[in-house]
């Protein structure tokens, strides 16, 4: 496999590159569709609890650490992904962040005492019923703060039905790429 990378385009750590290993259905968000969801999320992200689903190159979270985050959980199932994560966890010797190997959907199925999250990026493989399961179960899951900010990425040909509860406050598209922020409400 090719080794990729991303590099972290604001806060502390601006211009560092993290490293990860390609994997199927494996496309970190862009450096253009970045600048532009983190200065939505400006308001947001600093001091935040954060959590990271699906979480790739680990890059969204990353970024939001970078900007302030107070702590950040990545949730990732592909193993050889994992260890990138953490490798990029020990090179920006970063602490108050927690990697979970696991099934997305299981993890939100388990029970979670004390965990609320304020800010969570929600961007599942393309192409893939993982985006309308993971919003259900996300938002059935009770870790959600009453005022979470949901960031979504999906495939640009594709409706993206959110949950009842979850308002729609920004939304664009790049090429091929939705992606949008929610509050709930």
């Amino acid at each position: 496999m090719n080794n990729g990378s991303c590099r972290i385009i604001g806060g502390n750590f601006r211009g560092r590159k993290i490293k990860f290993d390609d994997a199927e259905s494996l496309r970190p968000t862009t450096d253009r569709i970045r600048e532009t969801v983190f200065n939505w999320l400006q308001p947001y992200v600093y001091q935040s609890i954060c959590l990271d689903l699906f979480a790739g190159s680990g890059v969204l979270g990353f970024e939001a650490l970078s900007r302030g985050a107070a702590e950040l959980i990545f949730i990732e199932n592909n193993k050889r992904t994992v260890n990138s994560i953490k490798k990029n966890i020990a090179q920006l010797k970063v602490s108050d962040v927690t990697i979970y190997n696991e099934d997305a959907l299981r993890w939100l199925s388990a029970t979670r005492e004390n965990q609320c999250f304020n800010l969570v990026f929600l961007d599942p493989p393309f192409y893939s019923d993982l985006l309308v399961k993971s919003s259900i179960a996300l938002n059935d899951s009770g870790i959600l703060a009453d005022d979470a900010i949901i960031y979504v990425e999906h495939e640009g040909d594709a409706e993206f039905l959110a949950p009842d509860n979850w308002s729609c406050i920004k939304d664009k598209c790049a090429g091929q790429v939705n992606y949008k922020l929610f509050e709930l409400i």
